[in-house]
C-alpha cells in the first residue's frame, strides 16, 4: 500500500523552506522540532507528521500560523511511495 511521504528529489528544497518557517524559534527547540518533522514525514509518513505539529501547537510551542503554513509545506512537497 502505498502512503503519502516526502518527495525525496525535493529533499533540499524543503529541508530549506522547513528551517525559514522555524527560524524565529530558539535555536534548542528549532533543531528538535525540524529533525522530528523531517524525520516523521520521510520515515513515517505525512499524517503522522501532520499530526507531531498538531501535537507541538497543542502543547503551545508553535503557533496557530507555524502550524499550518507547516502542514501546507508537507502536502506540497509529498508524493505517494
Amino acid at each position: 500500500m502505498k502512503r503519502r511521504k516526502l518527495d525525496m528529489r525535493k529533499d533540499y528544497e524543503f529541508r530549506y523552506l522547513l528551517g525559514q518557517l522555524l527560524k524565529d524559534l530558539p535555536e534548542g527547540v528549532q533543531g528538535a522540532l525540524k529533525g522530528s518533522i523531517y524525520a516523521k514525514a520521510s520515515n513515517m509518513g505525512i499524517r503522522e507528521a501532520r499530526d507531531y505539529i498538531l501535537k507541538k501547537k497543542e502543547e503551545g510551542v508553535i503557533d496557530e500560523g507555524t502550524s499550518r503554513k507547516l502542514i501546507d509545506l508537507l502536502y506540497k512537497y509529498s508524493v505517494y511511495r
